[in-house]
């Protein structure tokens, strides 16, 4: 009986795959961190999302993007040797890391100067 290889994992309802980022090791300034150092938010890459989330605009989510989520809810897939795929519900995820504003955040005409950038 030949084994047969997963080539694609679609996610399902309001969730995402996402491929986590490596665990970093060393602080900024040099300070290394145990191995059992660990934080409860991660980041990850957003490898596919689910048709629900594709047709939901209210979610501003989209293929690699860099997102930060909680790893609780999150089920990991054993789909290659370093399990670094998880299948996440979009409440988990936290915050998206974009270089630029989103199209409908630019839209906002109404900005409080106290929240502005300093």
């Amino acid at each position: 009986m030949s084994r047969q290889t997963i080539e694609y994992v679609e996610p399902i309802g309001a969730r995402v795959l996402v491929r986590k980022d490596e665990p970093k090791r060393q602080t900024k300034g040099g300070i290394a961190l145990p191995e059992q150092a660990e934080i409860p938010t991660i980041t990850g890459r957003i490898v596919t999302i689910s048709t629900q989330v594709a047709n939901d605009e209210n979610v501003p989510l989209r293929r690699y993007d860099k997102i930060l989520f909680h790893p609780k809810h999150a089920i990991p897939v054993d789909f290659e040797p370093d399990n670094q795929l998880f299948v996440v519900p979009v409440e988990d995820i936290v915050a998206v890391f974009r270089r630029q504003p989103s199209p409908t955040d630019s839209e906002d005409t109404d900005t409080d100067p106290d929240l502005e950038p300093r």
